[in-house]
């Protein structure tokens, strides 16, 4: 099943620009295993924002869930997550 997830992080004023930077690599870091699985397809940026919109691929929501909130930053994202259904017009 496909999802499009969009999600904003908003990381604490306090961390320092090491902190940040550790997690940024992290996130980057399991990213790629999650693209390597196959549960990340793609990924945009939203310009102007520290916002995300995504194409990720799950047996379901729950599955879903672990995938997400396995990211390094996941305690600091806004996530908003539409679940989505082949459209007549892209079944053979």
């Amino acid at each position: 099943m496909e999802f499009l997830v969009r999600f904003e992080t908003a990381l604490p004023d306090s961390f320092t620009a090491e902190q940040v930077a550790g997690l940024k690599e992290s996130e980057r870091e399991r990213a790629m295993e999650l693209r390597k699985d196959g549960a990340l397809k793609r990924l945009w940026r939203v310009p102007g924002r520290r916002a995300v919109v995504g194409l990720w691929e799950a047996a379901d929501a729950t599955e879903l869930h672990h995938a997400l909130s396995s990211l390094p930053q996941f305690p600091w994202m806004d996530v908003q997550v539409e679940p989505l259904a082949t459209h007549p017009q892209e079944q053979g």
